[in-house]
């Protein structure tokens, strides 16, 4: 296996395991304190990472506002390059942080915008479910020279990340709320038998405001 940075997925989830309402939002599921630890996790981790869904959703910075630090590389998984030109990432010159990972195949135009603002677009093979090739990103992330990668989302990104078993930390904040119906924070990993279940490692379990904070390192079965 290629060397990769270390994976921390960080999301904040309801007591019912929903990442977000039907219709997508998602702010603000945790309150202010969670969201304090959210940006000193940023500040930690050379690179955070998203969908395009996400920011579709909830056009997020992805900047260290509410701890100190610097701001971390901010990468895009768009496969098709269906972000935005105003998006907040790319807004007021942040495009020079900002990465985005697409297929090769991807609008030629929408590429040379993306560049022309100052954004990087990194064009990589398809992965085995389609869209891109999330192994390939963590390897050319790490020949860049980024050892620590957050991920906050959406869906269907950390369900890939778990699903190839790429992620090394999570640290996930449950909220005092249920949403019933609501967009879940891990799709399907194909597991069937509660022996084959990924297991948190060394897990802490901390107060944050009227949240939990649940952490530990992610073991995989043999």
């Amino acid at each position: 296996m290629s060397p990769r940075p270390q994976v921390t997925i960080s999301y904040a989830q309801t007591l019912d395991g929903r990442l977000a309402t039907s219709d997508g939002s998602s702010q603000w599921i945790g309150g202010p304190e969670s969201l304090r630890f959210a940006h000193e996790l940023r500040a930690a981790h050379d690179a955070i990472l998203v969908g395009v869904g996400t920011v579709l959703a909830d056009d997020p910075r992805l900047t260290v506002r509410l701890a100190p630090g610097r701001d971390p590389l901010r990468v895009v998984v768009d496969s098709a390059l269906r972000m935005p030109l105003t998006a907040a990432v790319l807004r007021d010159g942040a495009a020079r942080g900002t990465l985005v990972a697409t297929l090769a195949g991807a609008d030629p135009a929408r590429r040379a915008a993306l560049e022309a603002l100052g954004a990087t677009v990194l064009a990589l093979p398809s992965g085995p479910r389609g869209g891109v090739d999330l192994a390939a990103l963590l390897a050319a992330l790490h020949g860049r020279g980024v050892a620590s990668l957050m991920v906050e989302g959406g869906a269907r990104i950390i369900t890939a990340l778990l699903r190839e078993r790429l992620v090394d930390r999570l640290a996930v904040c449950v909220a005092p709320k249920i949403l019933g119906a609501g967009i879940a924070a891990v799709g399907d990993l194909g597991i069937e038998r509660l022996a084959d279940a990924y297991v948190l490692h060394d897990v802490s379990v901390s107060a944050c405001g009227a949240d939990t904070i649940i952490e530990g390192r992610l073991g995989y079965p043999s």
